[in-house]
């Protein structure tokens, strides 16, 4: 019979995403057998982070200062607010280098289904942050999903009716990508949105 104590971390490793019951088996034992070590540095790493980090006051990445570094550089153009899904997202954006403005994370997308409405995901917030007299235009970035577009459509209607310009990131072909492959929906979007 299984010790109580492995049954834990099992169950603790399959709460990350894409890990069922064999992947997360497989990771404790590796770490228990070959890697005490290892799972030390991540026991201490996971509580510093949990302890340490927390939601910026003005965009609601994750900061370990209570504004993160993005929103305190003022190097960024004010102007500019792009709004994504999640931290992920965000960091994602700022690895392409090919945006300079501010962003504000909602934390999730809206879905009905699942109970997640416009309170859920702060869009009061994003109301108020985007009505500050600064910003300019709101560059939505939400992901190209039935949720991600719902999401964006709502925004757009409640950003827009604040008489705020509204973008949304453009769709299209991926780069080294051959035509026969690409699906349907992708073609269908990058032959509207053709410049």
């Amino acid at each position: 019979m299984t010790e109580h104590s492995l049954e834990g971390l099992i169950e603790a490793l399959r709460r990350l995403p894409g890990v069922g019951v064999k992947s997360a088996q497989r990771m404790a034992y590796h770490l228990l057998q070959h890697d005490r070590d290892g799972a030390q540095r991540l026991a201490g790493a996971l509580l510093d982070a949990v302890q340490s980090i927390h939601h910026c006051t003005r965009c609601h990445t994750f900061s370990e200062a209570e504004v993160c570094g993005i929103c305190r550089d003022t190097s960024r153009d004010a102007h500019q607010l792009l709004v994504v899904e999640t931290p992920a997202d965000l960091a994602a954006m700022e690895r392409s280098g090919s945006y300079r403005g501010l962003y504000f994370v909602l934390m999730g997308r809206l879905s009905p289904l699942d109970g997640i409405g416009l309170a859920d995901i702060g869009v009061h917030p994003l109301l108020e942050r985007a009505a500050d007299g600064v910003v300019d235009e709101v560059i939505l970035a939400t992901n190209f999903t039935a949720e991600g577009e719902a999401t964006a459509h709502v925004l757009a209607q409640a950003l827009k009716a604040r008489g705020l310009k509204v973008t949304r990131l453009a769709r299209g072909v991926p780069a080294g990508s051959e035509l026969e492959y690409v699906d349907l929906s992708t073609l269908a979007h990058a032959l509207s949105d053709r410049r």
